[in-house]
This record gives C-alpha cells, structure tokens and sequence, in this order.
C-alpha cells in the first residue's frame, strides 16, 4: 500500500514538473532556445560592448594615528571560584 502510494506520488511530481517546464518554454520560448543555441539573452547589436570601464578615482586613505592598544589578559574565573 505504501508503495503504490509512493508511486502515484512520484507520479503527480513527475507530472508536474514537466508542466512547469513546458510552462516555462510557452513564456520565454525565444529566450530559451536562443540561450541553448549559445547566442545568448541579446541580440548581436544590442549586446553590451566590452572595452575599459568608468574609472572612478578614489582619494588616498589617511594612515592609521592612533597606536594598537595591548589587550590585558583577565582570568575568567570568577570571585567567587
């Protein structure tokens, strides 16, 4: 009984899926199949051209001023032990 209801619920979710994706390839047909093709999400003249980025020239940091403070070891034991 457990596996007859293991299998109808493989079933239904194999079912499902393959709705989802035929779901998916009704939507976004063109996106798909240009994406499987390798030709990508744009087309070739609407592509984002590759050459130098903006250069954003950020101002120096100041250096450090103040002096690393040594860290006094406490016991973490406490009064009372």
């Amino acid at each position: 009984m457990v596996q007859v209801a293991a299998a109808l619920l493989f079933a239904f979710a194999a079912g499902l899926g393959i709705t989802v994706i035929l779901a998916m390839l009704k939507s976004n047909e063109s996106a798909i199949l240009s994406a499987l093709l390798g030709e990508g999400a744009f087309a070739g003249d609407t592509a984002p051209q590759p050459g130098p980025a903006t250069v954003i020239k950020l101002r120096p940091s100041t250096p450090l001023r103040h002096v690393a403070r040594a860290i006094v070891a406490r016991p973490q034991l406490s009064r009372a032990a």
